[in-house]
């Protein structure tokens, strides 16, 4: 992989890596990465999804890299971690409050006595004793709300040059740091940001590399979805109520709370067509928003109060105004060629409603990722999880990279052999896969339940209850339990705790980190939960030797964006159900199977509690997906070795 790495910065040439768990994947791409950025005096941008990979990589790898590659480099290669500007707290807000919005103001009144009010009063305490101004480094946190008491987005800054406090701005002196850094750490909503918005956030770089780069596209969505509420509308015309004429900001306001009166009487879910009623509200919500940006005018030269108050006010009604300006734009009578998807999200008649709103999202993110990041630099893109299938062709045209890439298996470095696809029409790549450290094949079986019946839409069936406690009983334990929803998850919990002796544990019943640690400590302990269990447990060793998965992970047949895409693809004549439905299952069932062997030692078995994927005819495509673990549909078989490994286990 280090080979493959080096060759693809210095030719140019794109780089996907399927690196399994254990093989070491992150000094295989920061060796060669570190090396370029010191000869040649370039940046290089590491991008991951979550922050524990990210503190991994700046707490331990690259300390230790650095001091290592010191002595054969000629100097110690440097390093700094950059987030959104929102990470930091801002001294100019912190010192001024939010003069525009004066239920804020009593927040800063050190007598406070709410909750709230004692976050920000600690907040304005630990602002003598930072450093950084890094929200990760404040223990214990503070909520959302208080955090934005002390914060502002990039588009609500003032900018170092006009803000009084601008030579001591935390985030500036983060984003000072990363641009003398030989390389950036960062997360993949920046990198997104950077590419997409319009403006400059990272450095410039000549380099990226993707970790975990089975979520690029998800966080990219997430990044450039748009979203519209009443809410929005009155806070804007509020920010800029001071600042223009108070019938012009009050038109904002008509309009957000006629477009509140219209989206309460409409059913949340996907729009295809835009209902008659918003005909009227958003263009109304638009041409308001656009007459008090108008009347706010061009940039003045004005005290530090004045302008904060105009960038605040500008900020969000840009953001208003544009959203509505792309829900408009989104219908398009030609499905092919559609660009975004709306729906309305929101549920009045849950235990924990939320107020309606209109969001807006790409159908895809292909395009906006070939022109803004494969088109500018030279990209590695890297994970556990990238072959579908059994090919990359899947995750590339999800990326905008050409299908038909080279796939080199276990070949470490062979990839260097490989010529370039000849499709001229996209960037040029090639995919690699470095294989595992793990013998799947001997330490892991794949259960297939042929014989329970398809899941269906009234929960776990009595059959699937109690093949599920005749493997827990098997396994002695040591189970993890993945579902589709948190539904089921609760459903088996209760149950199990009634037919079982063991602990069961169930996501929700405490901080999440905090179940995962007492599931690792003690091997009779289950542990059940959804989605973020799937992609967020890492526990060796004999606590866990079975992985339960209660039905193939499709998504939300309701779910907007999806069901969209799948449309989309069927209008162009394409399997949606394979291309979407089937992929997005895929690539969580591989991370969720992956949970079993995290060290080289780790034995057990991997449950699908699902008939369809032994049965179904996508079902070969999903197998393709996952590690290579010895299947069997013999349930005796399977506890049978569940229970020799039980006997085995250490105490």
């Amino acid at each position: 992989m280090a080979d493959a790495v080096g060759r693809a910065i210095r030719t140019g040439e794109h780089l996907a890596v399927q690196a399994g768990t254990g093989t070491g994947k992150s000094l295989a791409y920061l060796v060669p990465a570190i090396r370029h950025a010191v000869e040649k005096e370039a940046t290089v941008v590491v991008s991951t999804a979550t922050i524990a990979l990210q503190r991994q990589l700046v707490d331990r790898d690259l300390p230790r890299l650095a001091k290592a590659l010191k002595k054969p480099l000629g100097r110690e290669p440097t390093f700094a971690i950059l987030k959104g500007r929102r990470n930091y707290m801002c001294l100019h807000r912190l010192d001024s409050g939010a003069p525009d919005e004066p239920e804020d103001a009593q927040l800063f009144d050190p007598f406070a006595v709410s909750r709230l009010g004692k976050e920000v009063t600690r907040l304005r305490e630990w602002a003598s004793d930072t450093e950084t101004g890094d929200r990760d480094e404040l223990v214990p946190g503070v909520s959302d709300q208080a955090w934005r008491q002390v914060s502002v987005t990039a588009k609500e800054c003032l900018g170092a040059s006009r803000c009084p406090i601008g030579t001591d701005c935390f985030a500036e002196k983060a984003r000072a740091e990363a641009g003398r850094a030989d390389v950036i750490v960062t997360n993949h909503a920046l990198l997104a940001i950077d590419a997409l918005q319009g403006y400059q956030v990272l450095p410039d770089h000549d380099v990226v590399i993707i970790d975990e780069a089975h979520d690029l596209v998800d966080r990219v969505t997430s990044v450039a979805t748009g979203e519209l509420t009443s809410a929005m509308c009155a806070a804007a015309a509020r920010r800029c109520g001071k600042l223009i004429d108070a019938d012009v900001a009050d038109r904002l306001l008509e309009a957000g709370d006629g477009l509140a009166l219209i989206v309460d009487d409409l059913p949340a879910g996907r729009m295809d067509e835009l209902p008659r009623p918003l005909k009227g509200a958003i263009p109304a919500v638009r041409d308001a928003a656009h007459a008090c940006i108008t009347a706010l005018g061009s940039d003045r030269k004005e005290d530090v109060e004045g302008a904060t108050a105009r960038k605040l006010a500008r900020s969000l009604l840009d953001e208003v105004h544009d959203t509505a300006v792309r829900l408009l734009e989104a219908f398009d009578d030609d499905q092919a060629h559609q660009r975004d998807v709306v729906w309305l999200s929101g549920d009045k008649y849950s235990s924990n409603p939320r107020p309606p709103a209109l969001k807006v999202a790409p159908l895809g993110v292909a395009g906006l990722l070939r022109e803004r990041v494969f088109n500018q630099h030279t990209t590695i893109l890297t994970s556990a999880t990238l072959t579908l299938g059994g090919t990359f062709d899947t995750m590339a045209r999800q990326w905008g990279l050409p299908p038909g890439a080279a796939r080199v298996e276990q070949a470490p470095g062979a990839a260097t052999e490989k010529e370039a696809p000849s499709d001229e029409s996209g960037p040029k790549w090639t995919g690699l896969d470095v294989g595992s450290p793990f013998d799947h094949r001997r330490n892991g079986i794949l259960y297939l339940a042929k014989h329970l019946p398809p899941p269906g839409r009234d929960g776990l069936t009595p059959s699937t209850m109690d093949e599920l406690a005749e493997l827990i009983e098997a396994a002695g334990g040591r189970t993890l339990g993945l579902f589709s929803s948190m539904r089921a998850a609760k459903q088996a919990t209760e149950e199990m705790r009634e037919r079982l002796d063991f602990p069961i544990l169930c996501q929700g019943d405490d901080a999440t980190s905090l179940l995962v640690q007492k599931f690792s400590e003690d091997v009779r302990t289950c542990l059940f939960g959804t989605l973020s269990l799937w992609q967020g447990v890492d526990v060796p060793g004999p606590s866990l030797q079975l992985v339960v998965v209660d039905r193939i992970p499709f998504p939300r047949p309701d779910d907007p964006v999806s069901s969209a895409r799948q449309r989309a693809v069927e209008a162009r004549g394409g399997n949606g159900f394979l291309t979407v439905a089937a992929t997005h299952a895929a690539l969580l069932l591989a991370q969720g199977t992956g949970r079993l062997h995290r060290a080289v030692s780790d034995r057990g078995v991997v449950a699908v509690l699902d008939s369809r994927l032994a049965n179904a005819r996508y079902g070969g495509f999903l197998r393709a997906s996952l590690p290579p673990f010895w299947p069997t549909m013999d349930p005796k078989v399977v506890r049978e070795a569940l229970r020799r490994l039980d006997a085995a286990a250490p105490a």
